[in-house]
C-alpha cells in the first residue's frame, strides 16, 4: 500500500527543512512498550498460542491469566480455531500476549448498492487506492449496524468492523456513527483562527489494508501531485498539508502513549468522515490520520473500538 523510498524521503525533506529527521517508533519516555505480533495460529491452549509469522517463522507465546480475544465476539483465548490470522498486542519484549483479535477486518468506504432481504451484499468504493469491496451483513447485525447508520443508501458513507470468513468481509460492528452527509459533500474546515497549531487533535484510526507487520499512517492532506490521487487533500478539519515520508508524532490521548509513525499512503478516503471519537473523551470533529494495525495496537488501541482519541504533531 505504502509509496517507495518513504525513509529516503523523509530524509531528503528534513534536510531541506533544516531540521532533524526523527526516528520512526514509540517514545521510549512511555514506560513498557507494546509490540503488535501477528501469524496464523498452529495450536493455542489456555496458556500457550503457537503462530507461524508471515516469515513462514514459528513462534510460541505465552498467554497472560488475564488474556482477552475477540472473533466476531468476545471469546477466550483457547477457544481461537486454529488457522485462524491473529493480530496480538504483546508485552515483555513481544514474549506474553495480552489481547488477540483473530480474523479482523474493517470495511470502509462509499455505499454503492444494497442488495437482500435479511443477509444484506454491500457493494462499497474504498477509495481509489483500495478499489471496490463486496461484503455481507449477516441478517443478526443489521438493526446494530443501521442504529449507526441511518442513511443506508447509496452515497452515504460507512465504516463497520467484522471478520474474514470464506473469503468474504463479514460487518458486524458500527466502527463509527455514520456522518449526515453524502460522501461526496464532506464540510469545509473551519476558518483558522491561531495559525498553525503545534499539535492537532481528533480521532486516529485503523485500517487492515496496509502492508503485513507495517507500521505507518494513511494522512488526508497530502499534496494530490505527491501522491497521484485526484481525491486527496480534503478534509473537515484544518490539518497541514505534509507529503509522504513525513513523520507524524501520534499521541494516544486514552492510553497516555506516543511514537513516530510515518506517513506511507493516501489517507483520502479517511478525510471524508467529519466525525468524532468518544473513547476517553468526545475528540474534536475530523479524521487525523488512519494507522496500520501494528501502529495502532502498539499506541494502545483496541481493534474492535476503532478510534482513540489523539493528538498529532510533526515528528
Amino acid at each position: 500500500m505504502g509509496f517507495p523510498s518513504v525513509e529516503r524521503r523523509r530524509v531528503l525533506a528534513a534536510a531541506a527543512l533544516g531540521r532533524e529527521s526523527g526516528v520512526p517508533g514509540p517514545d521510549p519516555g512511555d514506560g513498557e512498550p507494546l509490540r503488535a505480533v501477528a501469524g496464523e495460529i498452529r495450536d493455542v491452549s489456555p496458556h500457550l498460542i503457537i503462530i507461524e509469522t508471515p516469515q513462514g517463522a514459528e513462534e510460541r507465546l505465552v498467554i497472560a491469566p488475564w488474556a482477552t480475544a475477540w472473533h466476531g465476539s468476545e471469546t477466550t483465548p483457547a477457544d481461537l480455531p486454529v488457522g485462524a490470522m491473529v493480530i496480538m498486542r504483546a508485552l515483555r519484549d513481544g514474549r506474553v500476549i495480552e489481547r488477540i483479535w483473530a480474523d479482523t477486518t474493517r470495511i470502509t468506504g462509499t455505499i454503492l448498492s444494497i442488495e437482500g432481504r435479511r443477509d444484506l451484499t454491500v457493494e462499497l468504493d474504498c477509495g481509489p487506492h483500495r478499489g471496490h469491496r463486496t461484503i455481507v451483513i449477516p441478517y443478526r447485525a443489521t438493526g446494530r449496524l443501521q442504529v449507526r447508520h441511518p442513511k443506508f443508501e447509496p452515497g452515504y458513507l460507512f465504516d463497520a468492523i467484522g471478520i474474514r470468513h470464506d473469503g468474504a468481509g463479514l460487518a458486524l460492528l458500527p466502527a463509527a456513527s455514520q456522518p449526515p452527509y453524502l460522501a461526496r459533500a464532506v464540510p469545509a474546515p473551519p476558518a483558522a483562527y491561531a495559525g498553525v497549531h503545534a499539535r492537532i487533535s481528533g480521532p486516529a484510526t485503523w485500517s487492515d489494508t496496509f502492508d503485513e507487520e507495517e507500521r505507518g499512517a494513511a494522512y488526508p492532506m497530502l499534496e494530490r501531485s505527491d501522491t497521484g490521487c485526484p481525491q486527496a487533500g480534503v478534509s473537515c478539519t484544518n490539518l497541514p498539508y505534509l507529503a509522504v515520508g513525513s513523520l507524524l508524532q501520534v499521541r494516544n490521548l486514552c492510553s497516555d502513549r506516543s511514537a513516530n509513525v510515518p506517513v506511507v499512503a493516501c489517507g483520502c478516503v479517511a478525510g471524508r468522515f467529519c466525525d468524532r471519537c468518544v473513547e476517553c473523551d468526545t475528540s474534536p470533529r475530523g479524521r487525523i490520520a488512519e494507522l496500520s494495525p501494528f501502529s495502532y495496537v502498539e499506541l494502545g488501541g483496541d481493534l474492535v473500538k476503532g478510534c482513540f482519541n489523539a493528538q498529532i504533531g510533526l515528528g
